[in-house]
Order: C-alpha cells, then sequence, then structure tokens
C-alpha cells in the first residue's frame, strides 16, 4: 500500500510520489485531485507525460491567472525529464505558486535523482508507491483494501484471493471491491471460492495444495485446467517447490504454536495451520523424493525436457504418491 510522510495534506504545494506500482502512483493522483476539487470544484487539471513536459511549458501553466483559479499539475515519469525541463521544474520548487500543486511521479532510482533530492529537500509531501513483488505484501494490500472499505476477511479469504487473482494490484482492488459490494458479514475462503472459482481452479497454488495432499487425481485435473487457460508451467514448478519446502520446514520444525512457528519459519499463523494438515502421510524420505520430482520438472519447463506438460503431470504424481508414504 501507498506509505505517505508526516506532511499528509493533498493540497501541498507539492506531492512527490515514487515507485513503479501503477495502480498506487494512480490513486495518489486521484487523491490530489479530489482534495483540489473539493476546495474548488473548477480546479483545471493538466495531466502530462515527460515529453510534453518542455523546456518553459512548467512556466506557462504555472504562470498567475487573471481569475486566481486552483490548479493541478501532474508530471508522469518524471526522471525521464529532460536536463534543461528540470532545471526549469527545480527553479519552480524555490518559488511555487500559490493555489496550484504540482505532482510528481518518479520511479525511484538513480535515474533523476537529482531532482528527486530537489523535491524532497524543498518540503515535498512524499508518497510511496513500491512495485508488490513479494506475495507477503501483496496479501498486506488485500488486507488493507478491506480495512479501507470498513469490511473484515479471514485469513484464508485474503489469502485465497491472492492465489486466485494474481499479481495484478488493480484486478485484486477490483476484486475486494465486489465482494464488499456484494456479501454483508464477514468474507472468508468459501465465499472467495464461490466468485473466484474458475481463477482458483486455474491457480498454481491448487495444484500444489492437491498435490501435496495426495489427492492425485484432483492435482492433475487443476494441473491441466491451469495449463489450458495460459497458467505459465514454471509458475507451477515454483507452486509445487513452495509447498514441499513448507512441508520439510515445519515436519524438521520443533513443535509449539502456530505463532512461534510462523516467526521461526517465517510463514502467516494460518498457513502453519493447512501445513499441519497437509503433511500427516509425509515422512523426510518422501520430502527428499518430491523435491527431487520437482527439480525434474523445473528442468523439463526450462528447456532441458522436450513435453513441459508432461514433465510437470510426472511431478505431480511423484508429489502425491510421497504425499501417501506414511500411509
Amino acid at each position: 500500500m501507498a506509505r505517505k510522510t508526516a506532511n499528509d495534506d493533498p493540497l501541498a504545494p507539492l506531492t512527490l510520489a515514487v515507485g513503479q506500482e501503477d495502480l498506487l502512483l494512480d490513486r495518489a493522483v486521484q487523491q490530489v485531485v479530489a482534495a483540489a476539487r473539493a476546495a474548488d470544484a473548477d480546479t483545471d487539471v493538466r495531466d502530462l507525460s515527460s515529453d510534453q513536459l518542455q523546456p518553459g511549458t512548467l512556466a506557462e501553466l504555472t504562470s498567475p491567472s487573471l481569475f486566481a483559479e486552483r490548479k493541478v499539475v501532474v508530471v508522469r515519469n518524471a526522471q525521464d525529464l529532460s536536463a534543461d525541463t528540470i532545471k526549469d521544474v527545480k527553479a519552480y520548487l524555490g518559488a511555487p505558486v500559490e493555489e496550484i500543486t504540482l505532482v510528481l511521479l518518479h520511479a525511484g532510482g538513480a535515474k533523476g535523482k537529482g531532482l528527486l533530492d530537489a523535491a524532497r529537500k524543498a518540503g515535498a509531501r512524499e508518497v510511496a508507491c513500491p512495485k508488490m513483488t513479494k506475495p507477503a505484501d501483496r496479501l498486506s494490500f488485500v488486507r488493507s483494501e478491506f480495512r479501507a472499505l470498513g469490511r473484515s476477511a479471514t485469513p484464508e479469504a485474503c489469502q485465497a484471493l491472492v492465489d486466485s487473482i494474481g499479481s495484478d494490484l488493480r484486478e485484486l482492488a477490483s476484486a475486494v471491491s465486489q465482494l464488499t459490494a456484494d456479501i454483508e458479514g464477514t468474507i472468508d475462503e468459501a465465499i472467495v471460492g464461490r466468485y473466484y472459482t474458475g481463477r482458483a481452479e486455474a491457480s498454481s497454488f491448487t495444484v500444489a495444495d492437491r498435490a501435496v495432499e495426495g489427492r492425485a487425481a484432483e492435482a492433475l485435473e487443476a494441473l491441466r485446467w491451469s495449463l489450458s487457460t495460459g497458467v505459465a508451467p514454471v509458475l507451477i514448478t515454483s507452486a509445487l517447490a513452495q509447498a514441499v519446502r513448507a512441508i520439510g520446514k515445519l515436519s524438521s520444525a520443533r513443535g509449539g504454536r502456530p505463532a512461534d512457528l510462523a516467526r521461526e519459519l517465517g510463514m502467516p499463523p494460518w498457513k502453519i495451520d493447512r501445513v499441519r494438515q497437509q503433511m500427516r502421510g509425509w515422512t523426510p524420505d518422501g520430502v527428499a523424493a518430491a523435491l527431487t520430482a520437482v527439480a525434474a520438472a523445473d528442468a523439463g519447463v526450462k528447456g532441458g525436457g522436450d513435453d513441459p506438460e508432461y514433465a510437470l503431470e510426472k511431478a505431480v504424481v511423484a508429489i502425491a504418491r510421497a504425499a501417501r508414504s506414511r500411509r
């Protein structure tokens, strides 16, 4: 989720949105525009790409108006501005115009760092919009979306939504909005499954869950559905590896409360409970055999074999067989 600095007034003379998560960048802009139009319904909004802001353009946009109208000037991809335009922006930062809010969207990083530093030195209101590459970050995002809408969802429901939808934050936000609009009360895993059953069946995590539970036929069915709907084979091998490793970690860990084990193993407490249920038929030899099968499948889907689908089917069957080694 976007993180803000202490200066959280969206009508501050300068807002600096830093990061590469498009949804969060757009929300940073929308917040400023909404605040400006709440103060003045006739606010003029100019939304420009870096190549549209040429030397002299900012001076034209921020020149005093006879009508003293409120204005929001948005500059996207500010790290790509030309050197001459950056000089214009830095000069403006030293003497911002009243009733005008400048919003700079910057990817962060080394490119255009001078402008980034200058904006911060000028006391910009900063909104961090980092790319969410980790599943845990997306899970936190979903939870925050439910909280922002004043609704509650179980941890399992949040995880099921991430597993079903994937990494696209816009789709995740849309799914949360739809669920909260349609469902009263707490949203649980069953509700998510009912709404997104097609997506969930296509999920690589569904394939992995059924395999480590020893349910070979269901795992193969989920695998074929996943591949038919375009799920990348490499994502399936990754999910299989994560599921088997989780069982190996938990089986070798000392007993304890889910919260304690969660801290030790780096898993959320609810996942500890799920893995405990999945690991009942496993032995250390079974875990080793399953990891070997996953490694072979990974090589097969990355060019080491002629038929990636067959490589995945072999791995799923081997994992399901390993899951039943104690039964």
